[in-house]
């Protein structure tokens, strides 16, 4: 199947082969006119008339000015006697025609199409083998002409794909990489975590704390959906790893408020974001977090001193904020707020609980 530029070509050939033989034959139907002898001008006038009903068809249907192609060029080679004239008019009108034609109709169309003119002209006229050699090598040159351009469109069609296969590779493995970024910053903060209370603790640890902890720890890792909804997590333990690794000077404090594990996730990643975008377009070096309890949930606010932004103006499809910060938290059961002005910038996230 033709790619889509060239397809685009072909549309372009197509819709354009018409209208340039129009244009085409009509100003050397004018040019014919004012050649023909006095006494038979009526019949050129009429002739004119045909030419120009093609013309009008040329711009408009191109199987309906197919026939009235044919038709105009046999009218002409048949009238060309009583010109008295040497077939000028009647060659230039067929030269035009068979070239055209090599851009809308494919060979089985136009070689016969072609023959036949061309035969109607030498049987009306008289001409001799130059004529046909002529038109041959121009229609072949326009034909040519369309294939290599084909061929030049197929090749930009293949690099667009290609180039499309690698962008699609390449993002793949980039959200690899930041997922498994991911659950190295969430593993240091849950099984390490655990680990080193162990470590530390020794025998005097609890061993049902422990295990306690154990539990949360796989839940938050694997992301299972089926999390039961008493099995929590310390959400700012969880994003200890991410204002550590972030490069701004980020003021952190936090309540002791435990979330369930995939609600810890999701503000895990959504205060990333928040913070990739305050190093990325705020202007500043410096940021703020706050996590506190919020009734039986959690609220957490990232605010900046930044250069700020029109919230309103941001296109659809830029899916920073909009898709890592108030669709994550959408899909959990909570709720994300985006607020800017110059000097201040709040993103604040909330999770009602339940």
């Amino acid at each position: 199947m033709p790619g889509q530029v060239e397809t685009e070509l072909l549309t372009a050939f197509a819709r354009f082969a018409g209208p340039v033989r129009g244009v085409g034959v009509t100003l050397i139907s004018v040019f014919g006119v004012l050649s023909v002898p006095t006494d038979v001008l009526p019949l050129g006038l009429g002739l004119f008339g045909l030419v120009l009903i093609g013309a009008v068809a040329d711009f408009r249907s191109p199987r309906v000015a197919f026939v009235l192609s044919i038709v105009r060029v046999v009218a002409l080679c048949a009238a060309q006697e009583q010109f008295g004239a040497t077939g000028a008019w009647s060659l230039n009108v067929l030269t035009t025609t068979a070239i055209t034609l090599q851009w809308e109709w494919g060979p089985k169309v136009t070689v016969p199409t072609t023959a036949a003119l061309l035969t109607v002209y030498l049987t009306a006229v008289w001409g001799d083998g130059g004529v046909v050699l002529r038109v041959v090598v121009e229609c072949v040159l326009a034909r040519l002409a369309l294939l290599l351009l084909r061929r030049s469109s197929r090749r930009v069609d293949e690099l667009r794909t290609r180039r499309a296969a690698l962008e699609r590779q390449e993002a793949v493995a980039l959200e690899r990489r930041r997922r498994e970024r991911e659950y190295l910053a969430l593993l240091h903060d849950t099984a390490s975590a655990t680990f080193l209370v162990v470590a530390v603790n020794g025998r005097e640890a609890d061993p049902a704390e422990v295990a306690g902890y154990a539990r949360r720890d796989l839940d938050l890792l694997t992301g299972t959906s089926g999390v039961p909804r008493d099995s929590s997590v310390d959400v700012g333990s969880s994003l200890r790893a991410v204002v550590e690794r972030s490069p701004l000077e980020v003021d952190a404090r936090w309540e002791s408020v435990l979330a369930p594990a995939s609600v810890a996730l999701a503000l895990v990643r959504a205060v990333r974001e928040a913070l990739t975008n305050v190093e990325r377009h705020a202007g500043t070096g410096a940021a703020r977090l706050r996590v506190r309890a919020s009734g039986g949930g959690v609220e957490v606010e990232v605010t900046d001193a930044g250069r700020g932004f029109d919230v309103g103006a941001v296109s659809n499809h830029r899916r920073g904020l909009r898709g890592s910060v108030v669709e994550r938290m959408a899909a959990v059961g909570g709720r994300a707020e985006v607020t800017s002005r110059p000097g201040r910038t709040t993103v604040r996230m909330e999770w009602p609980g339940g």
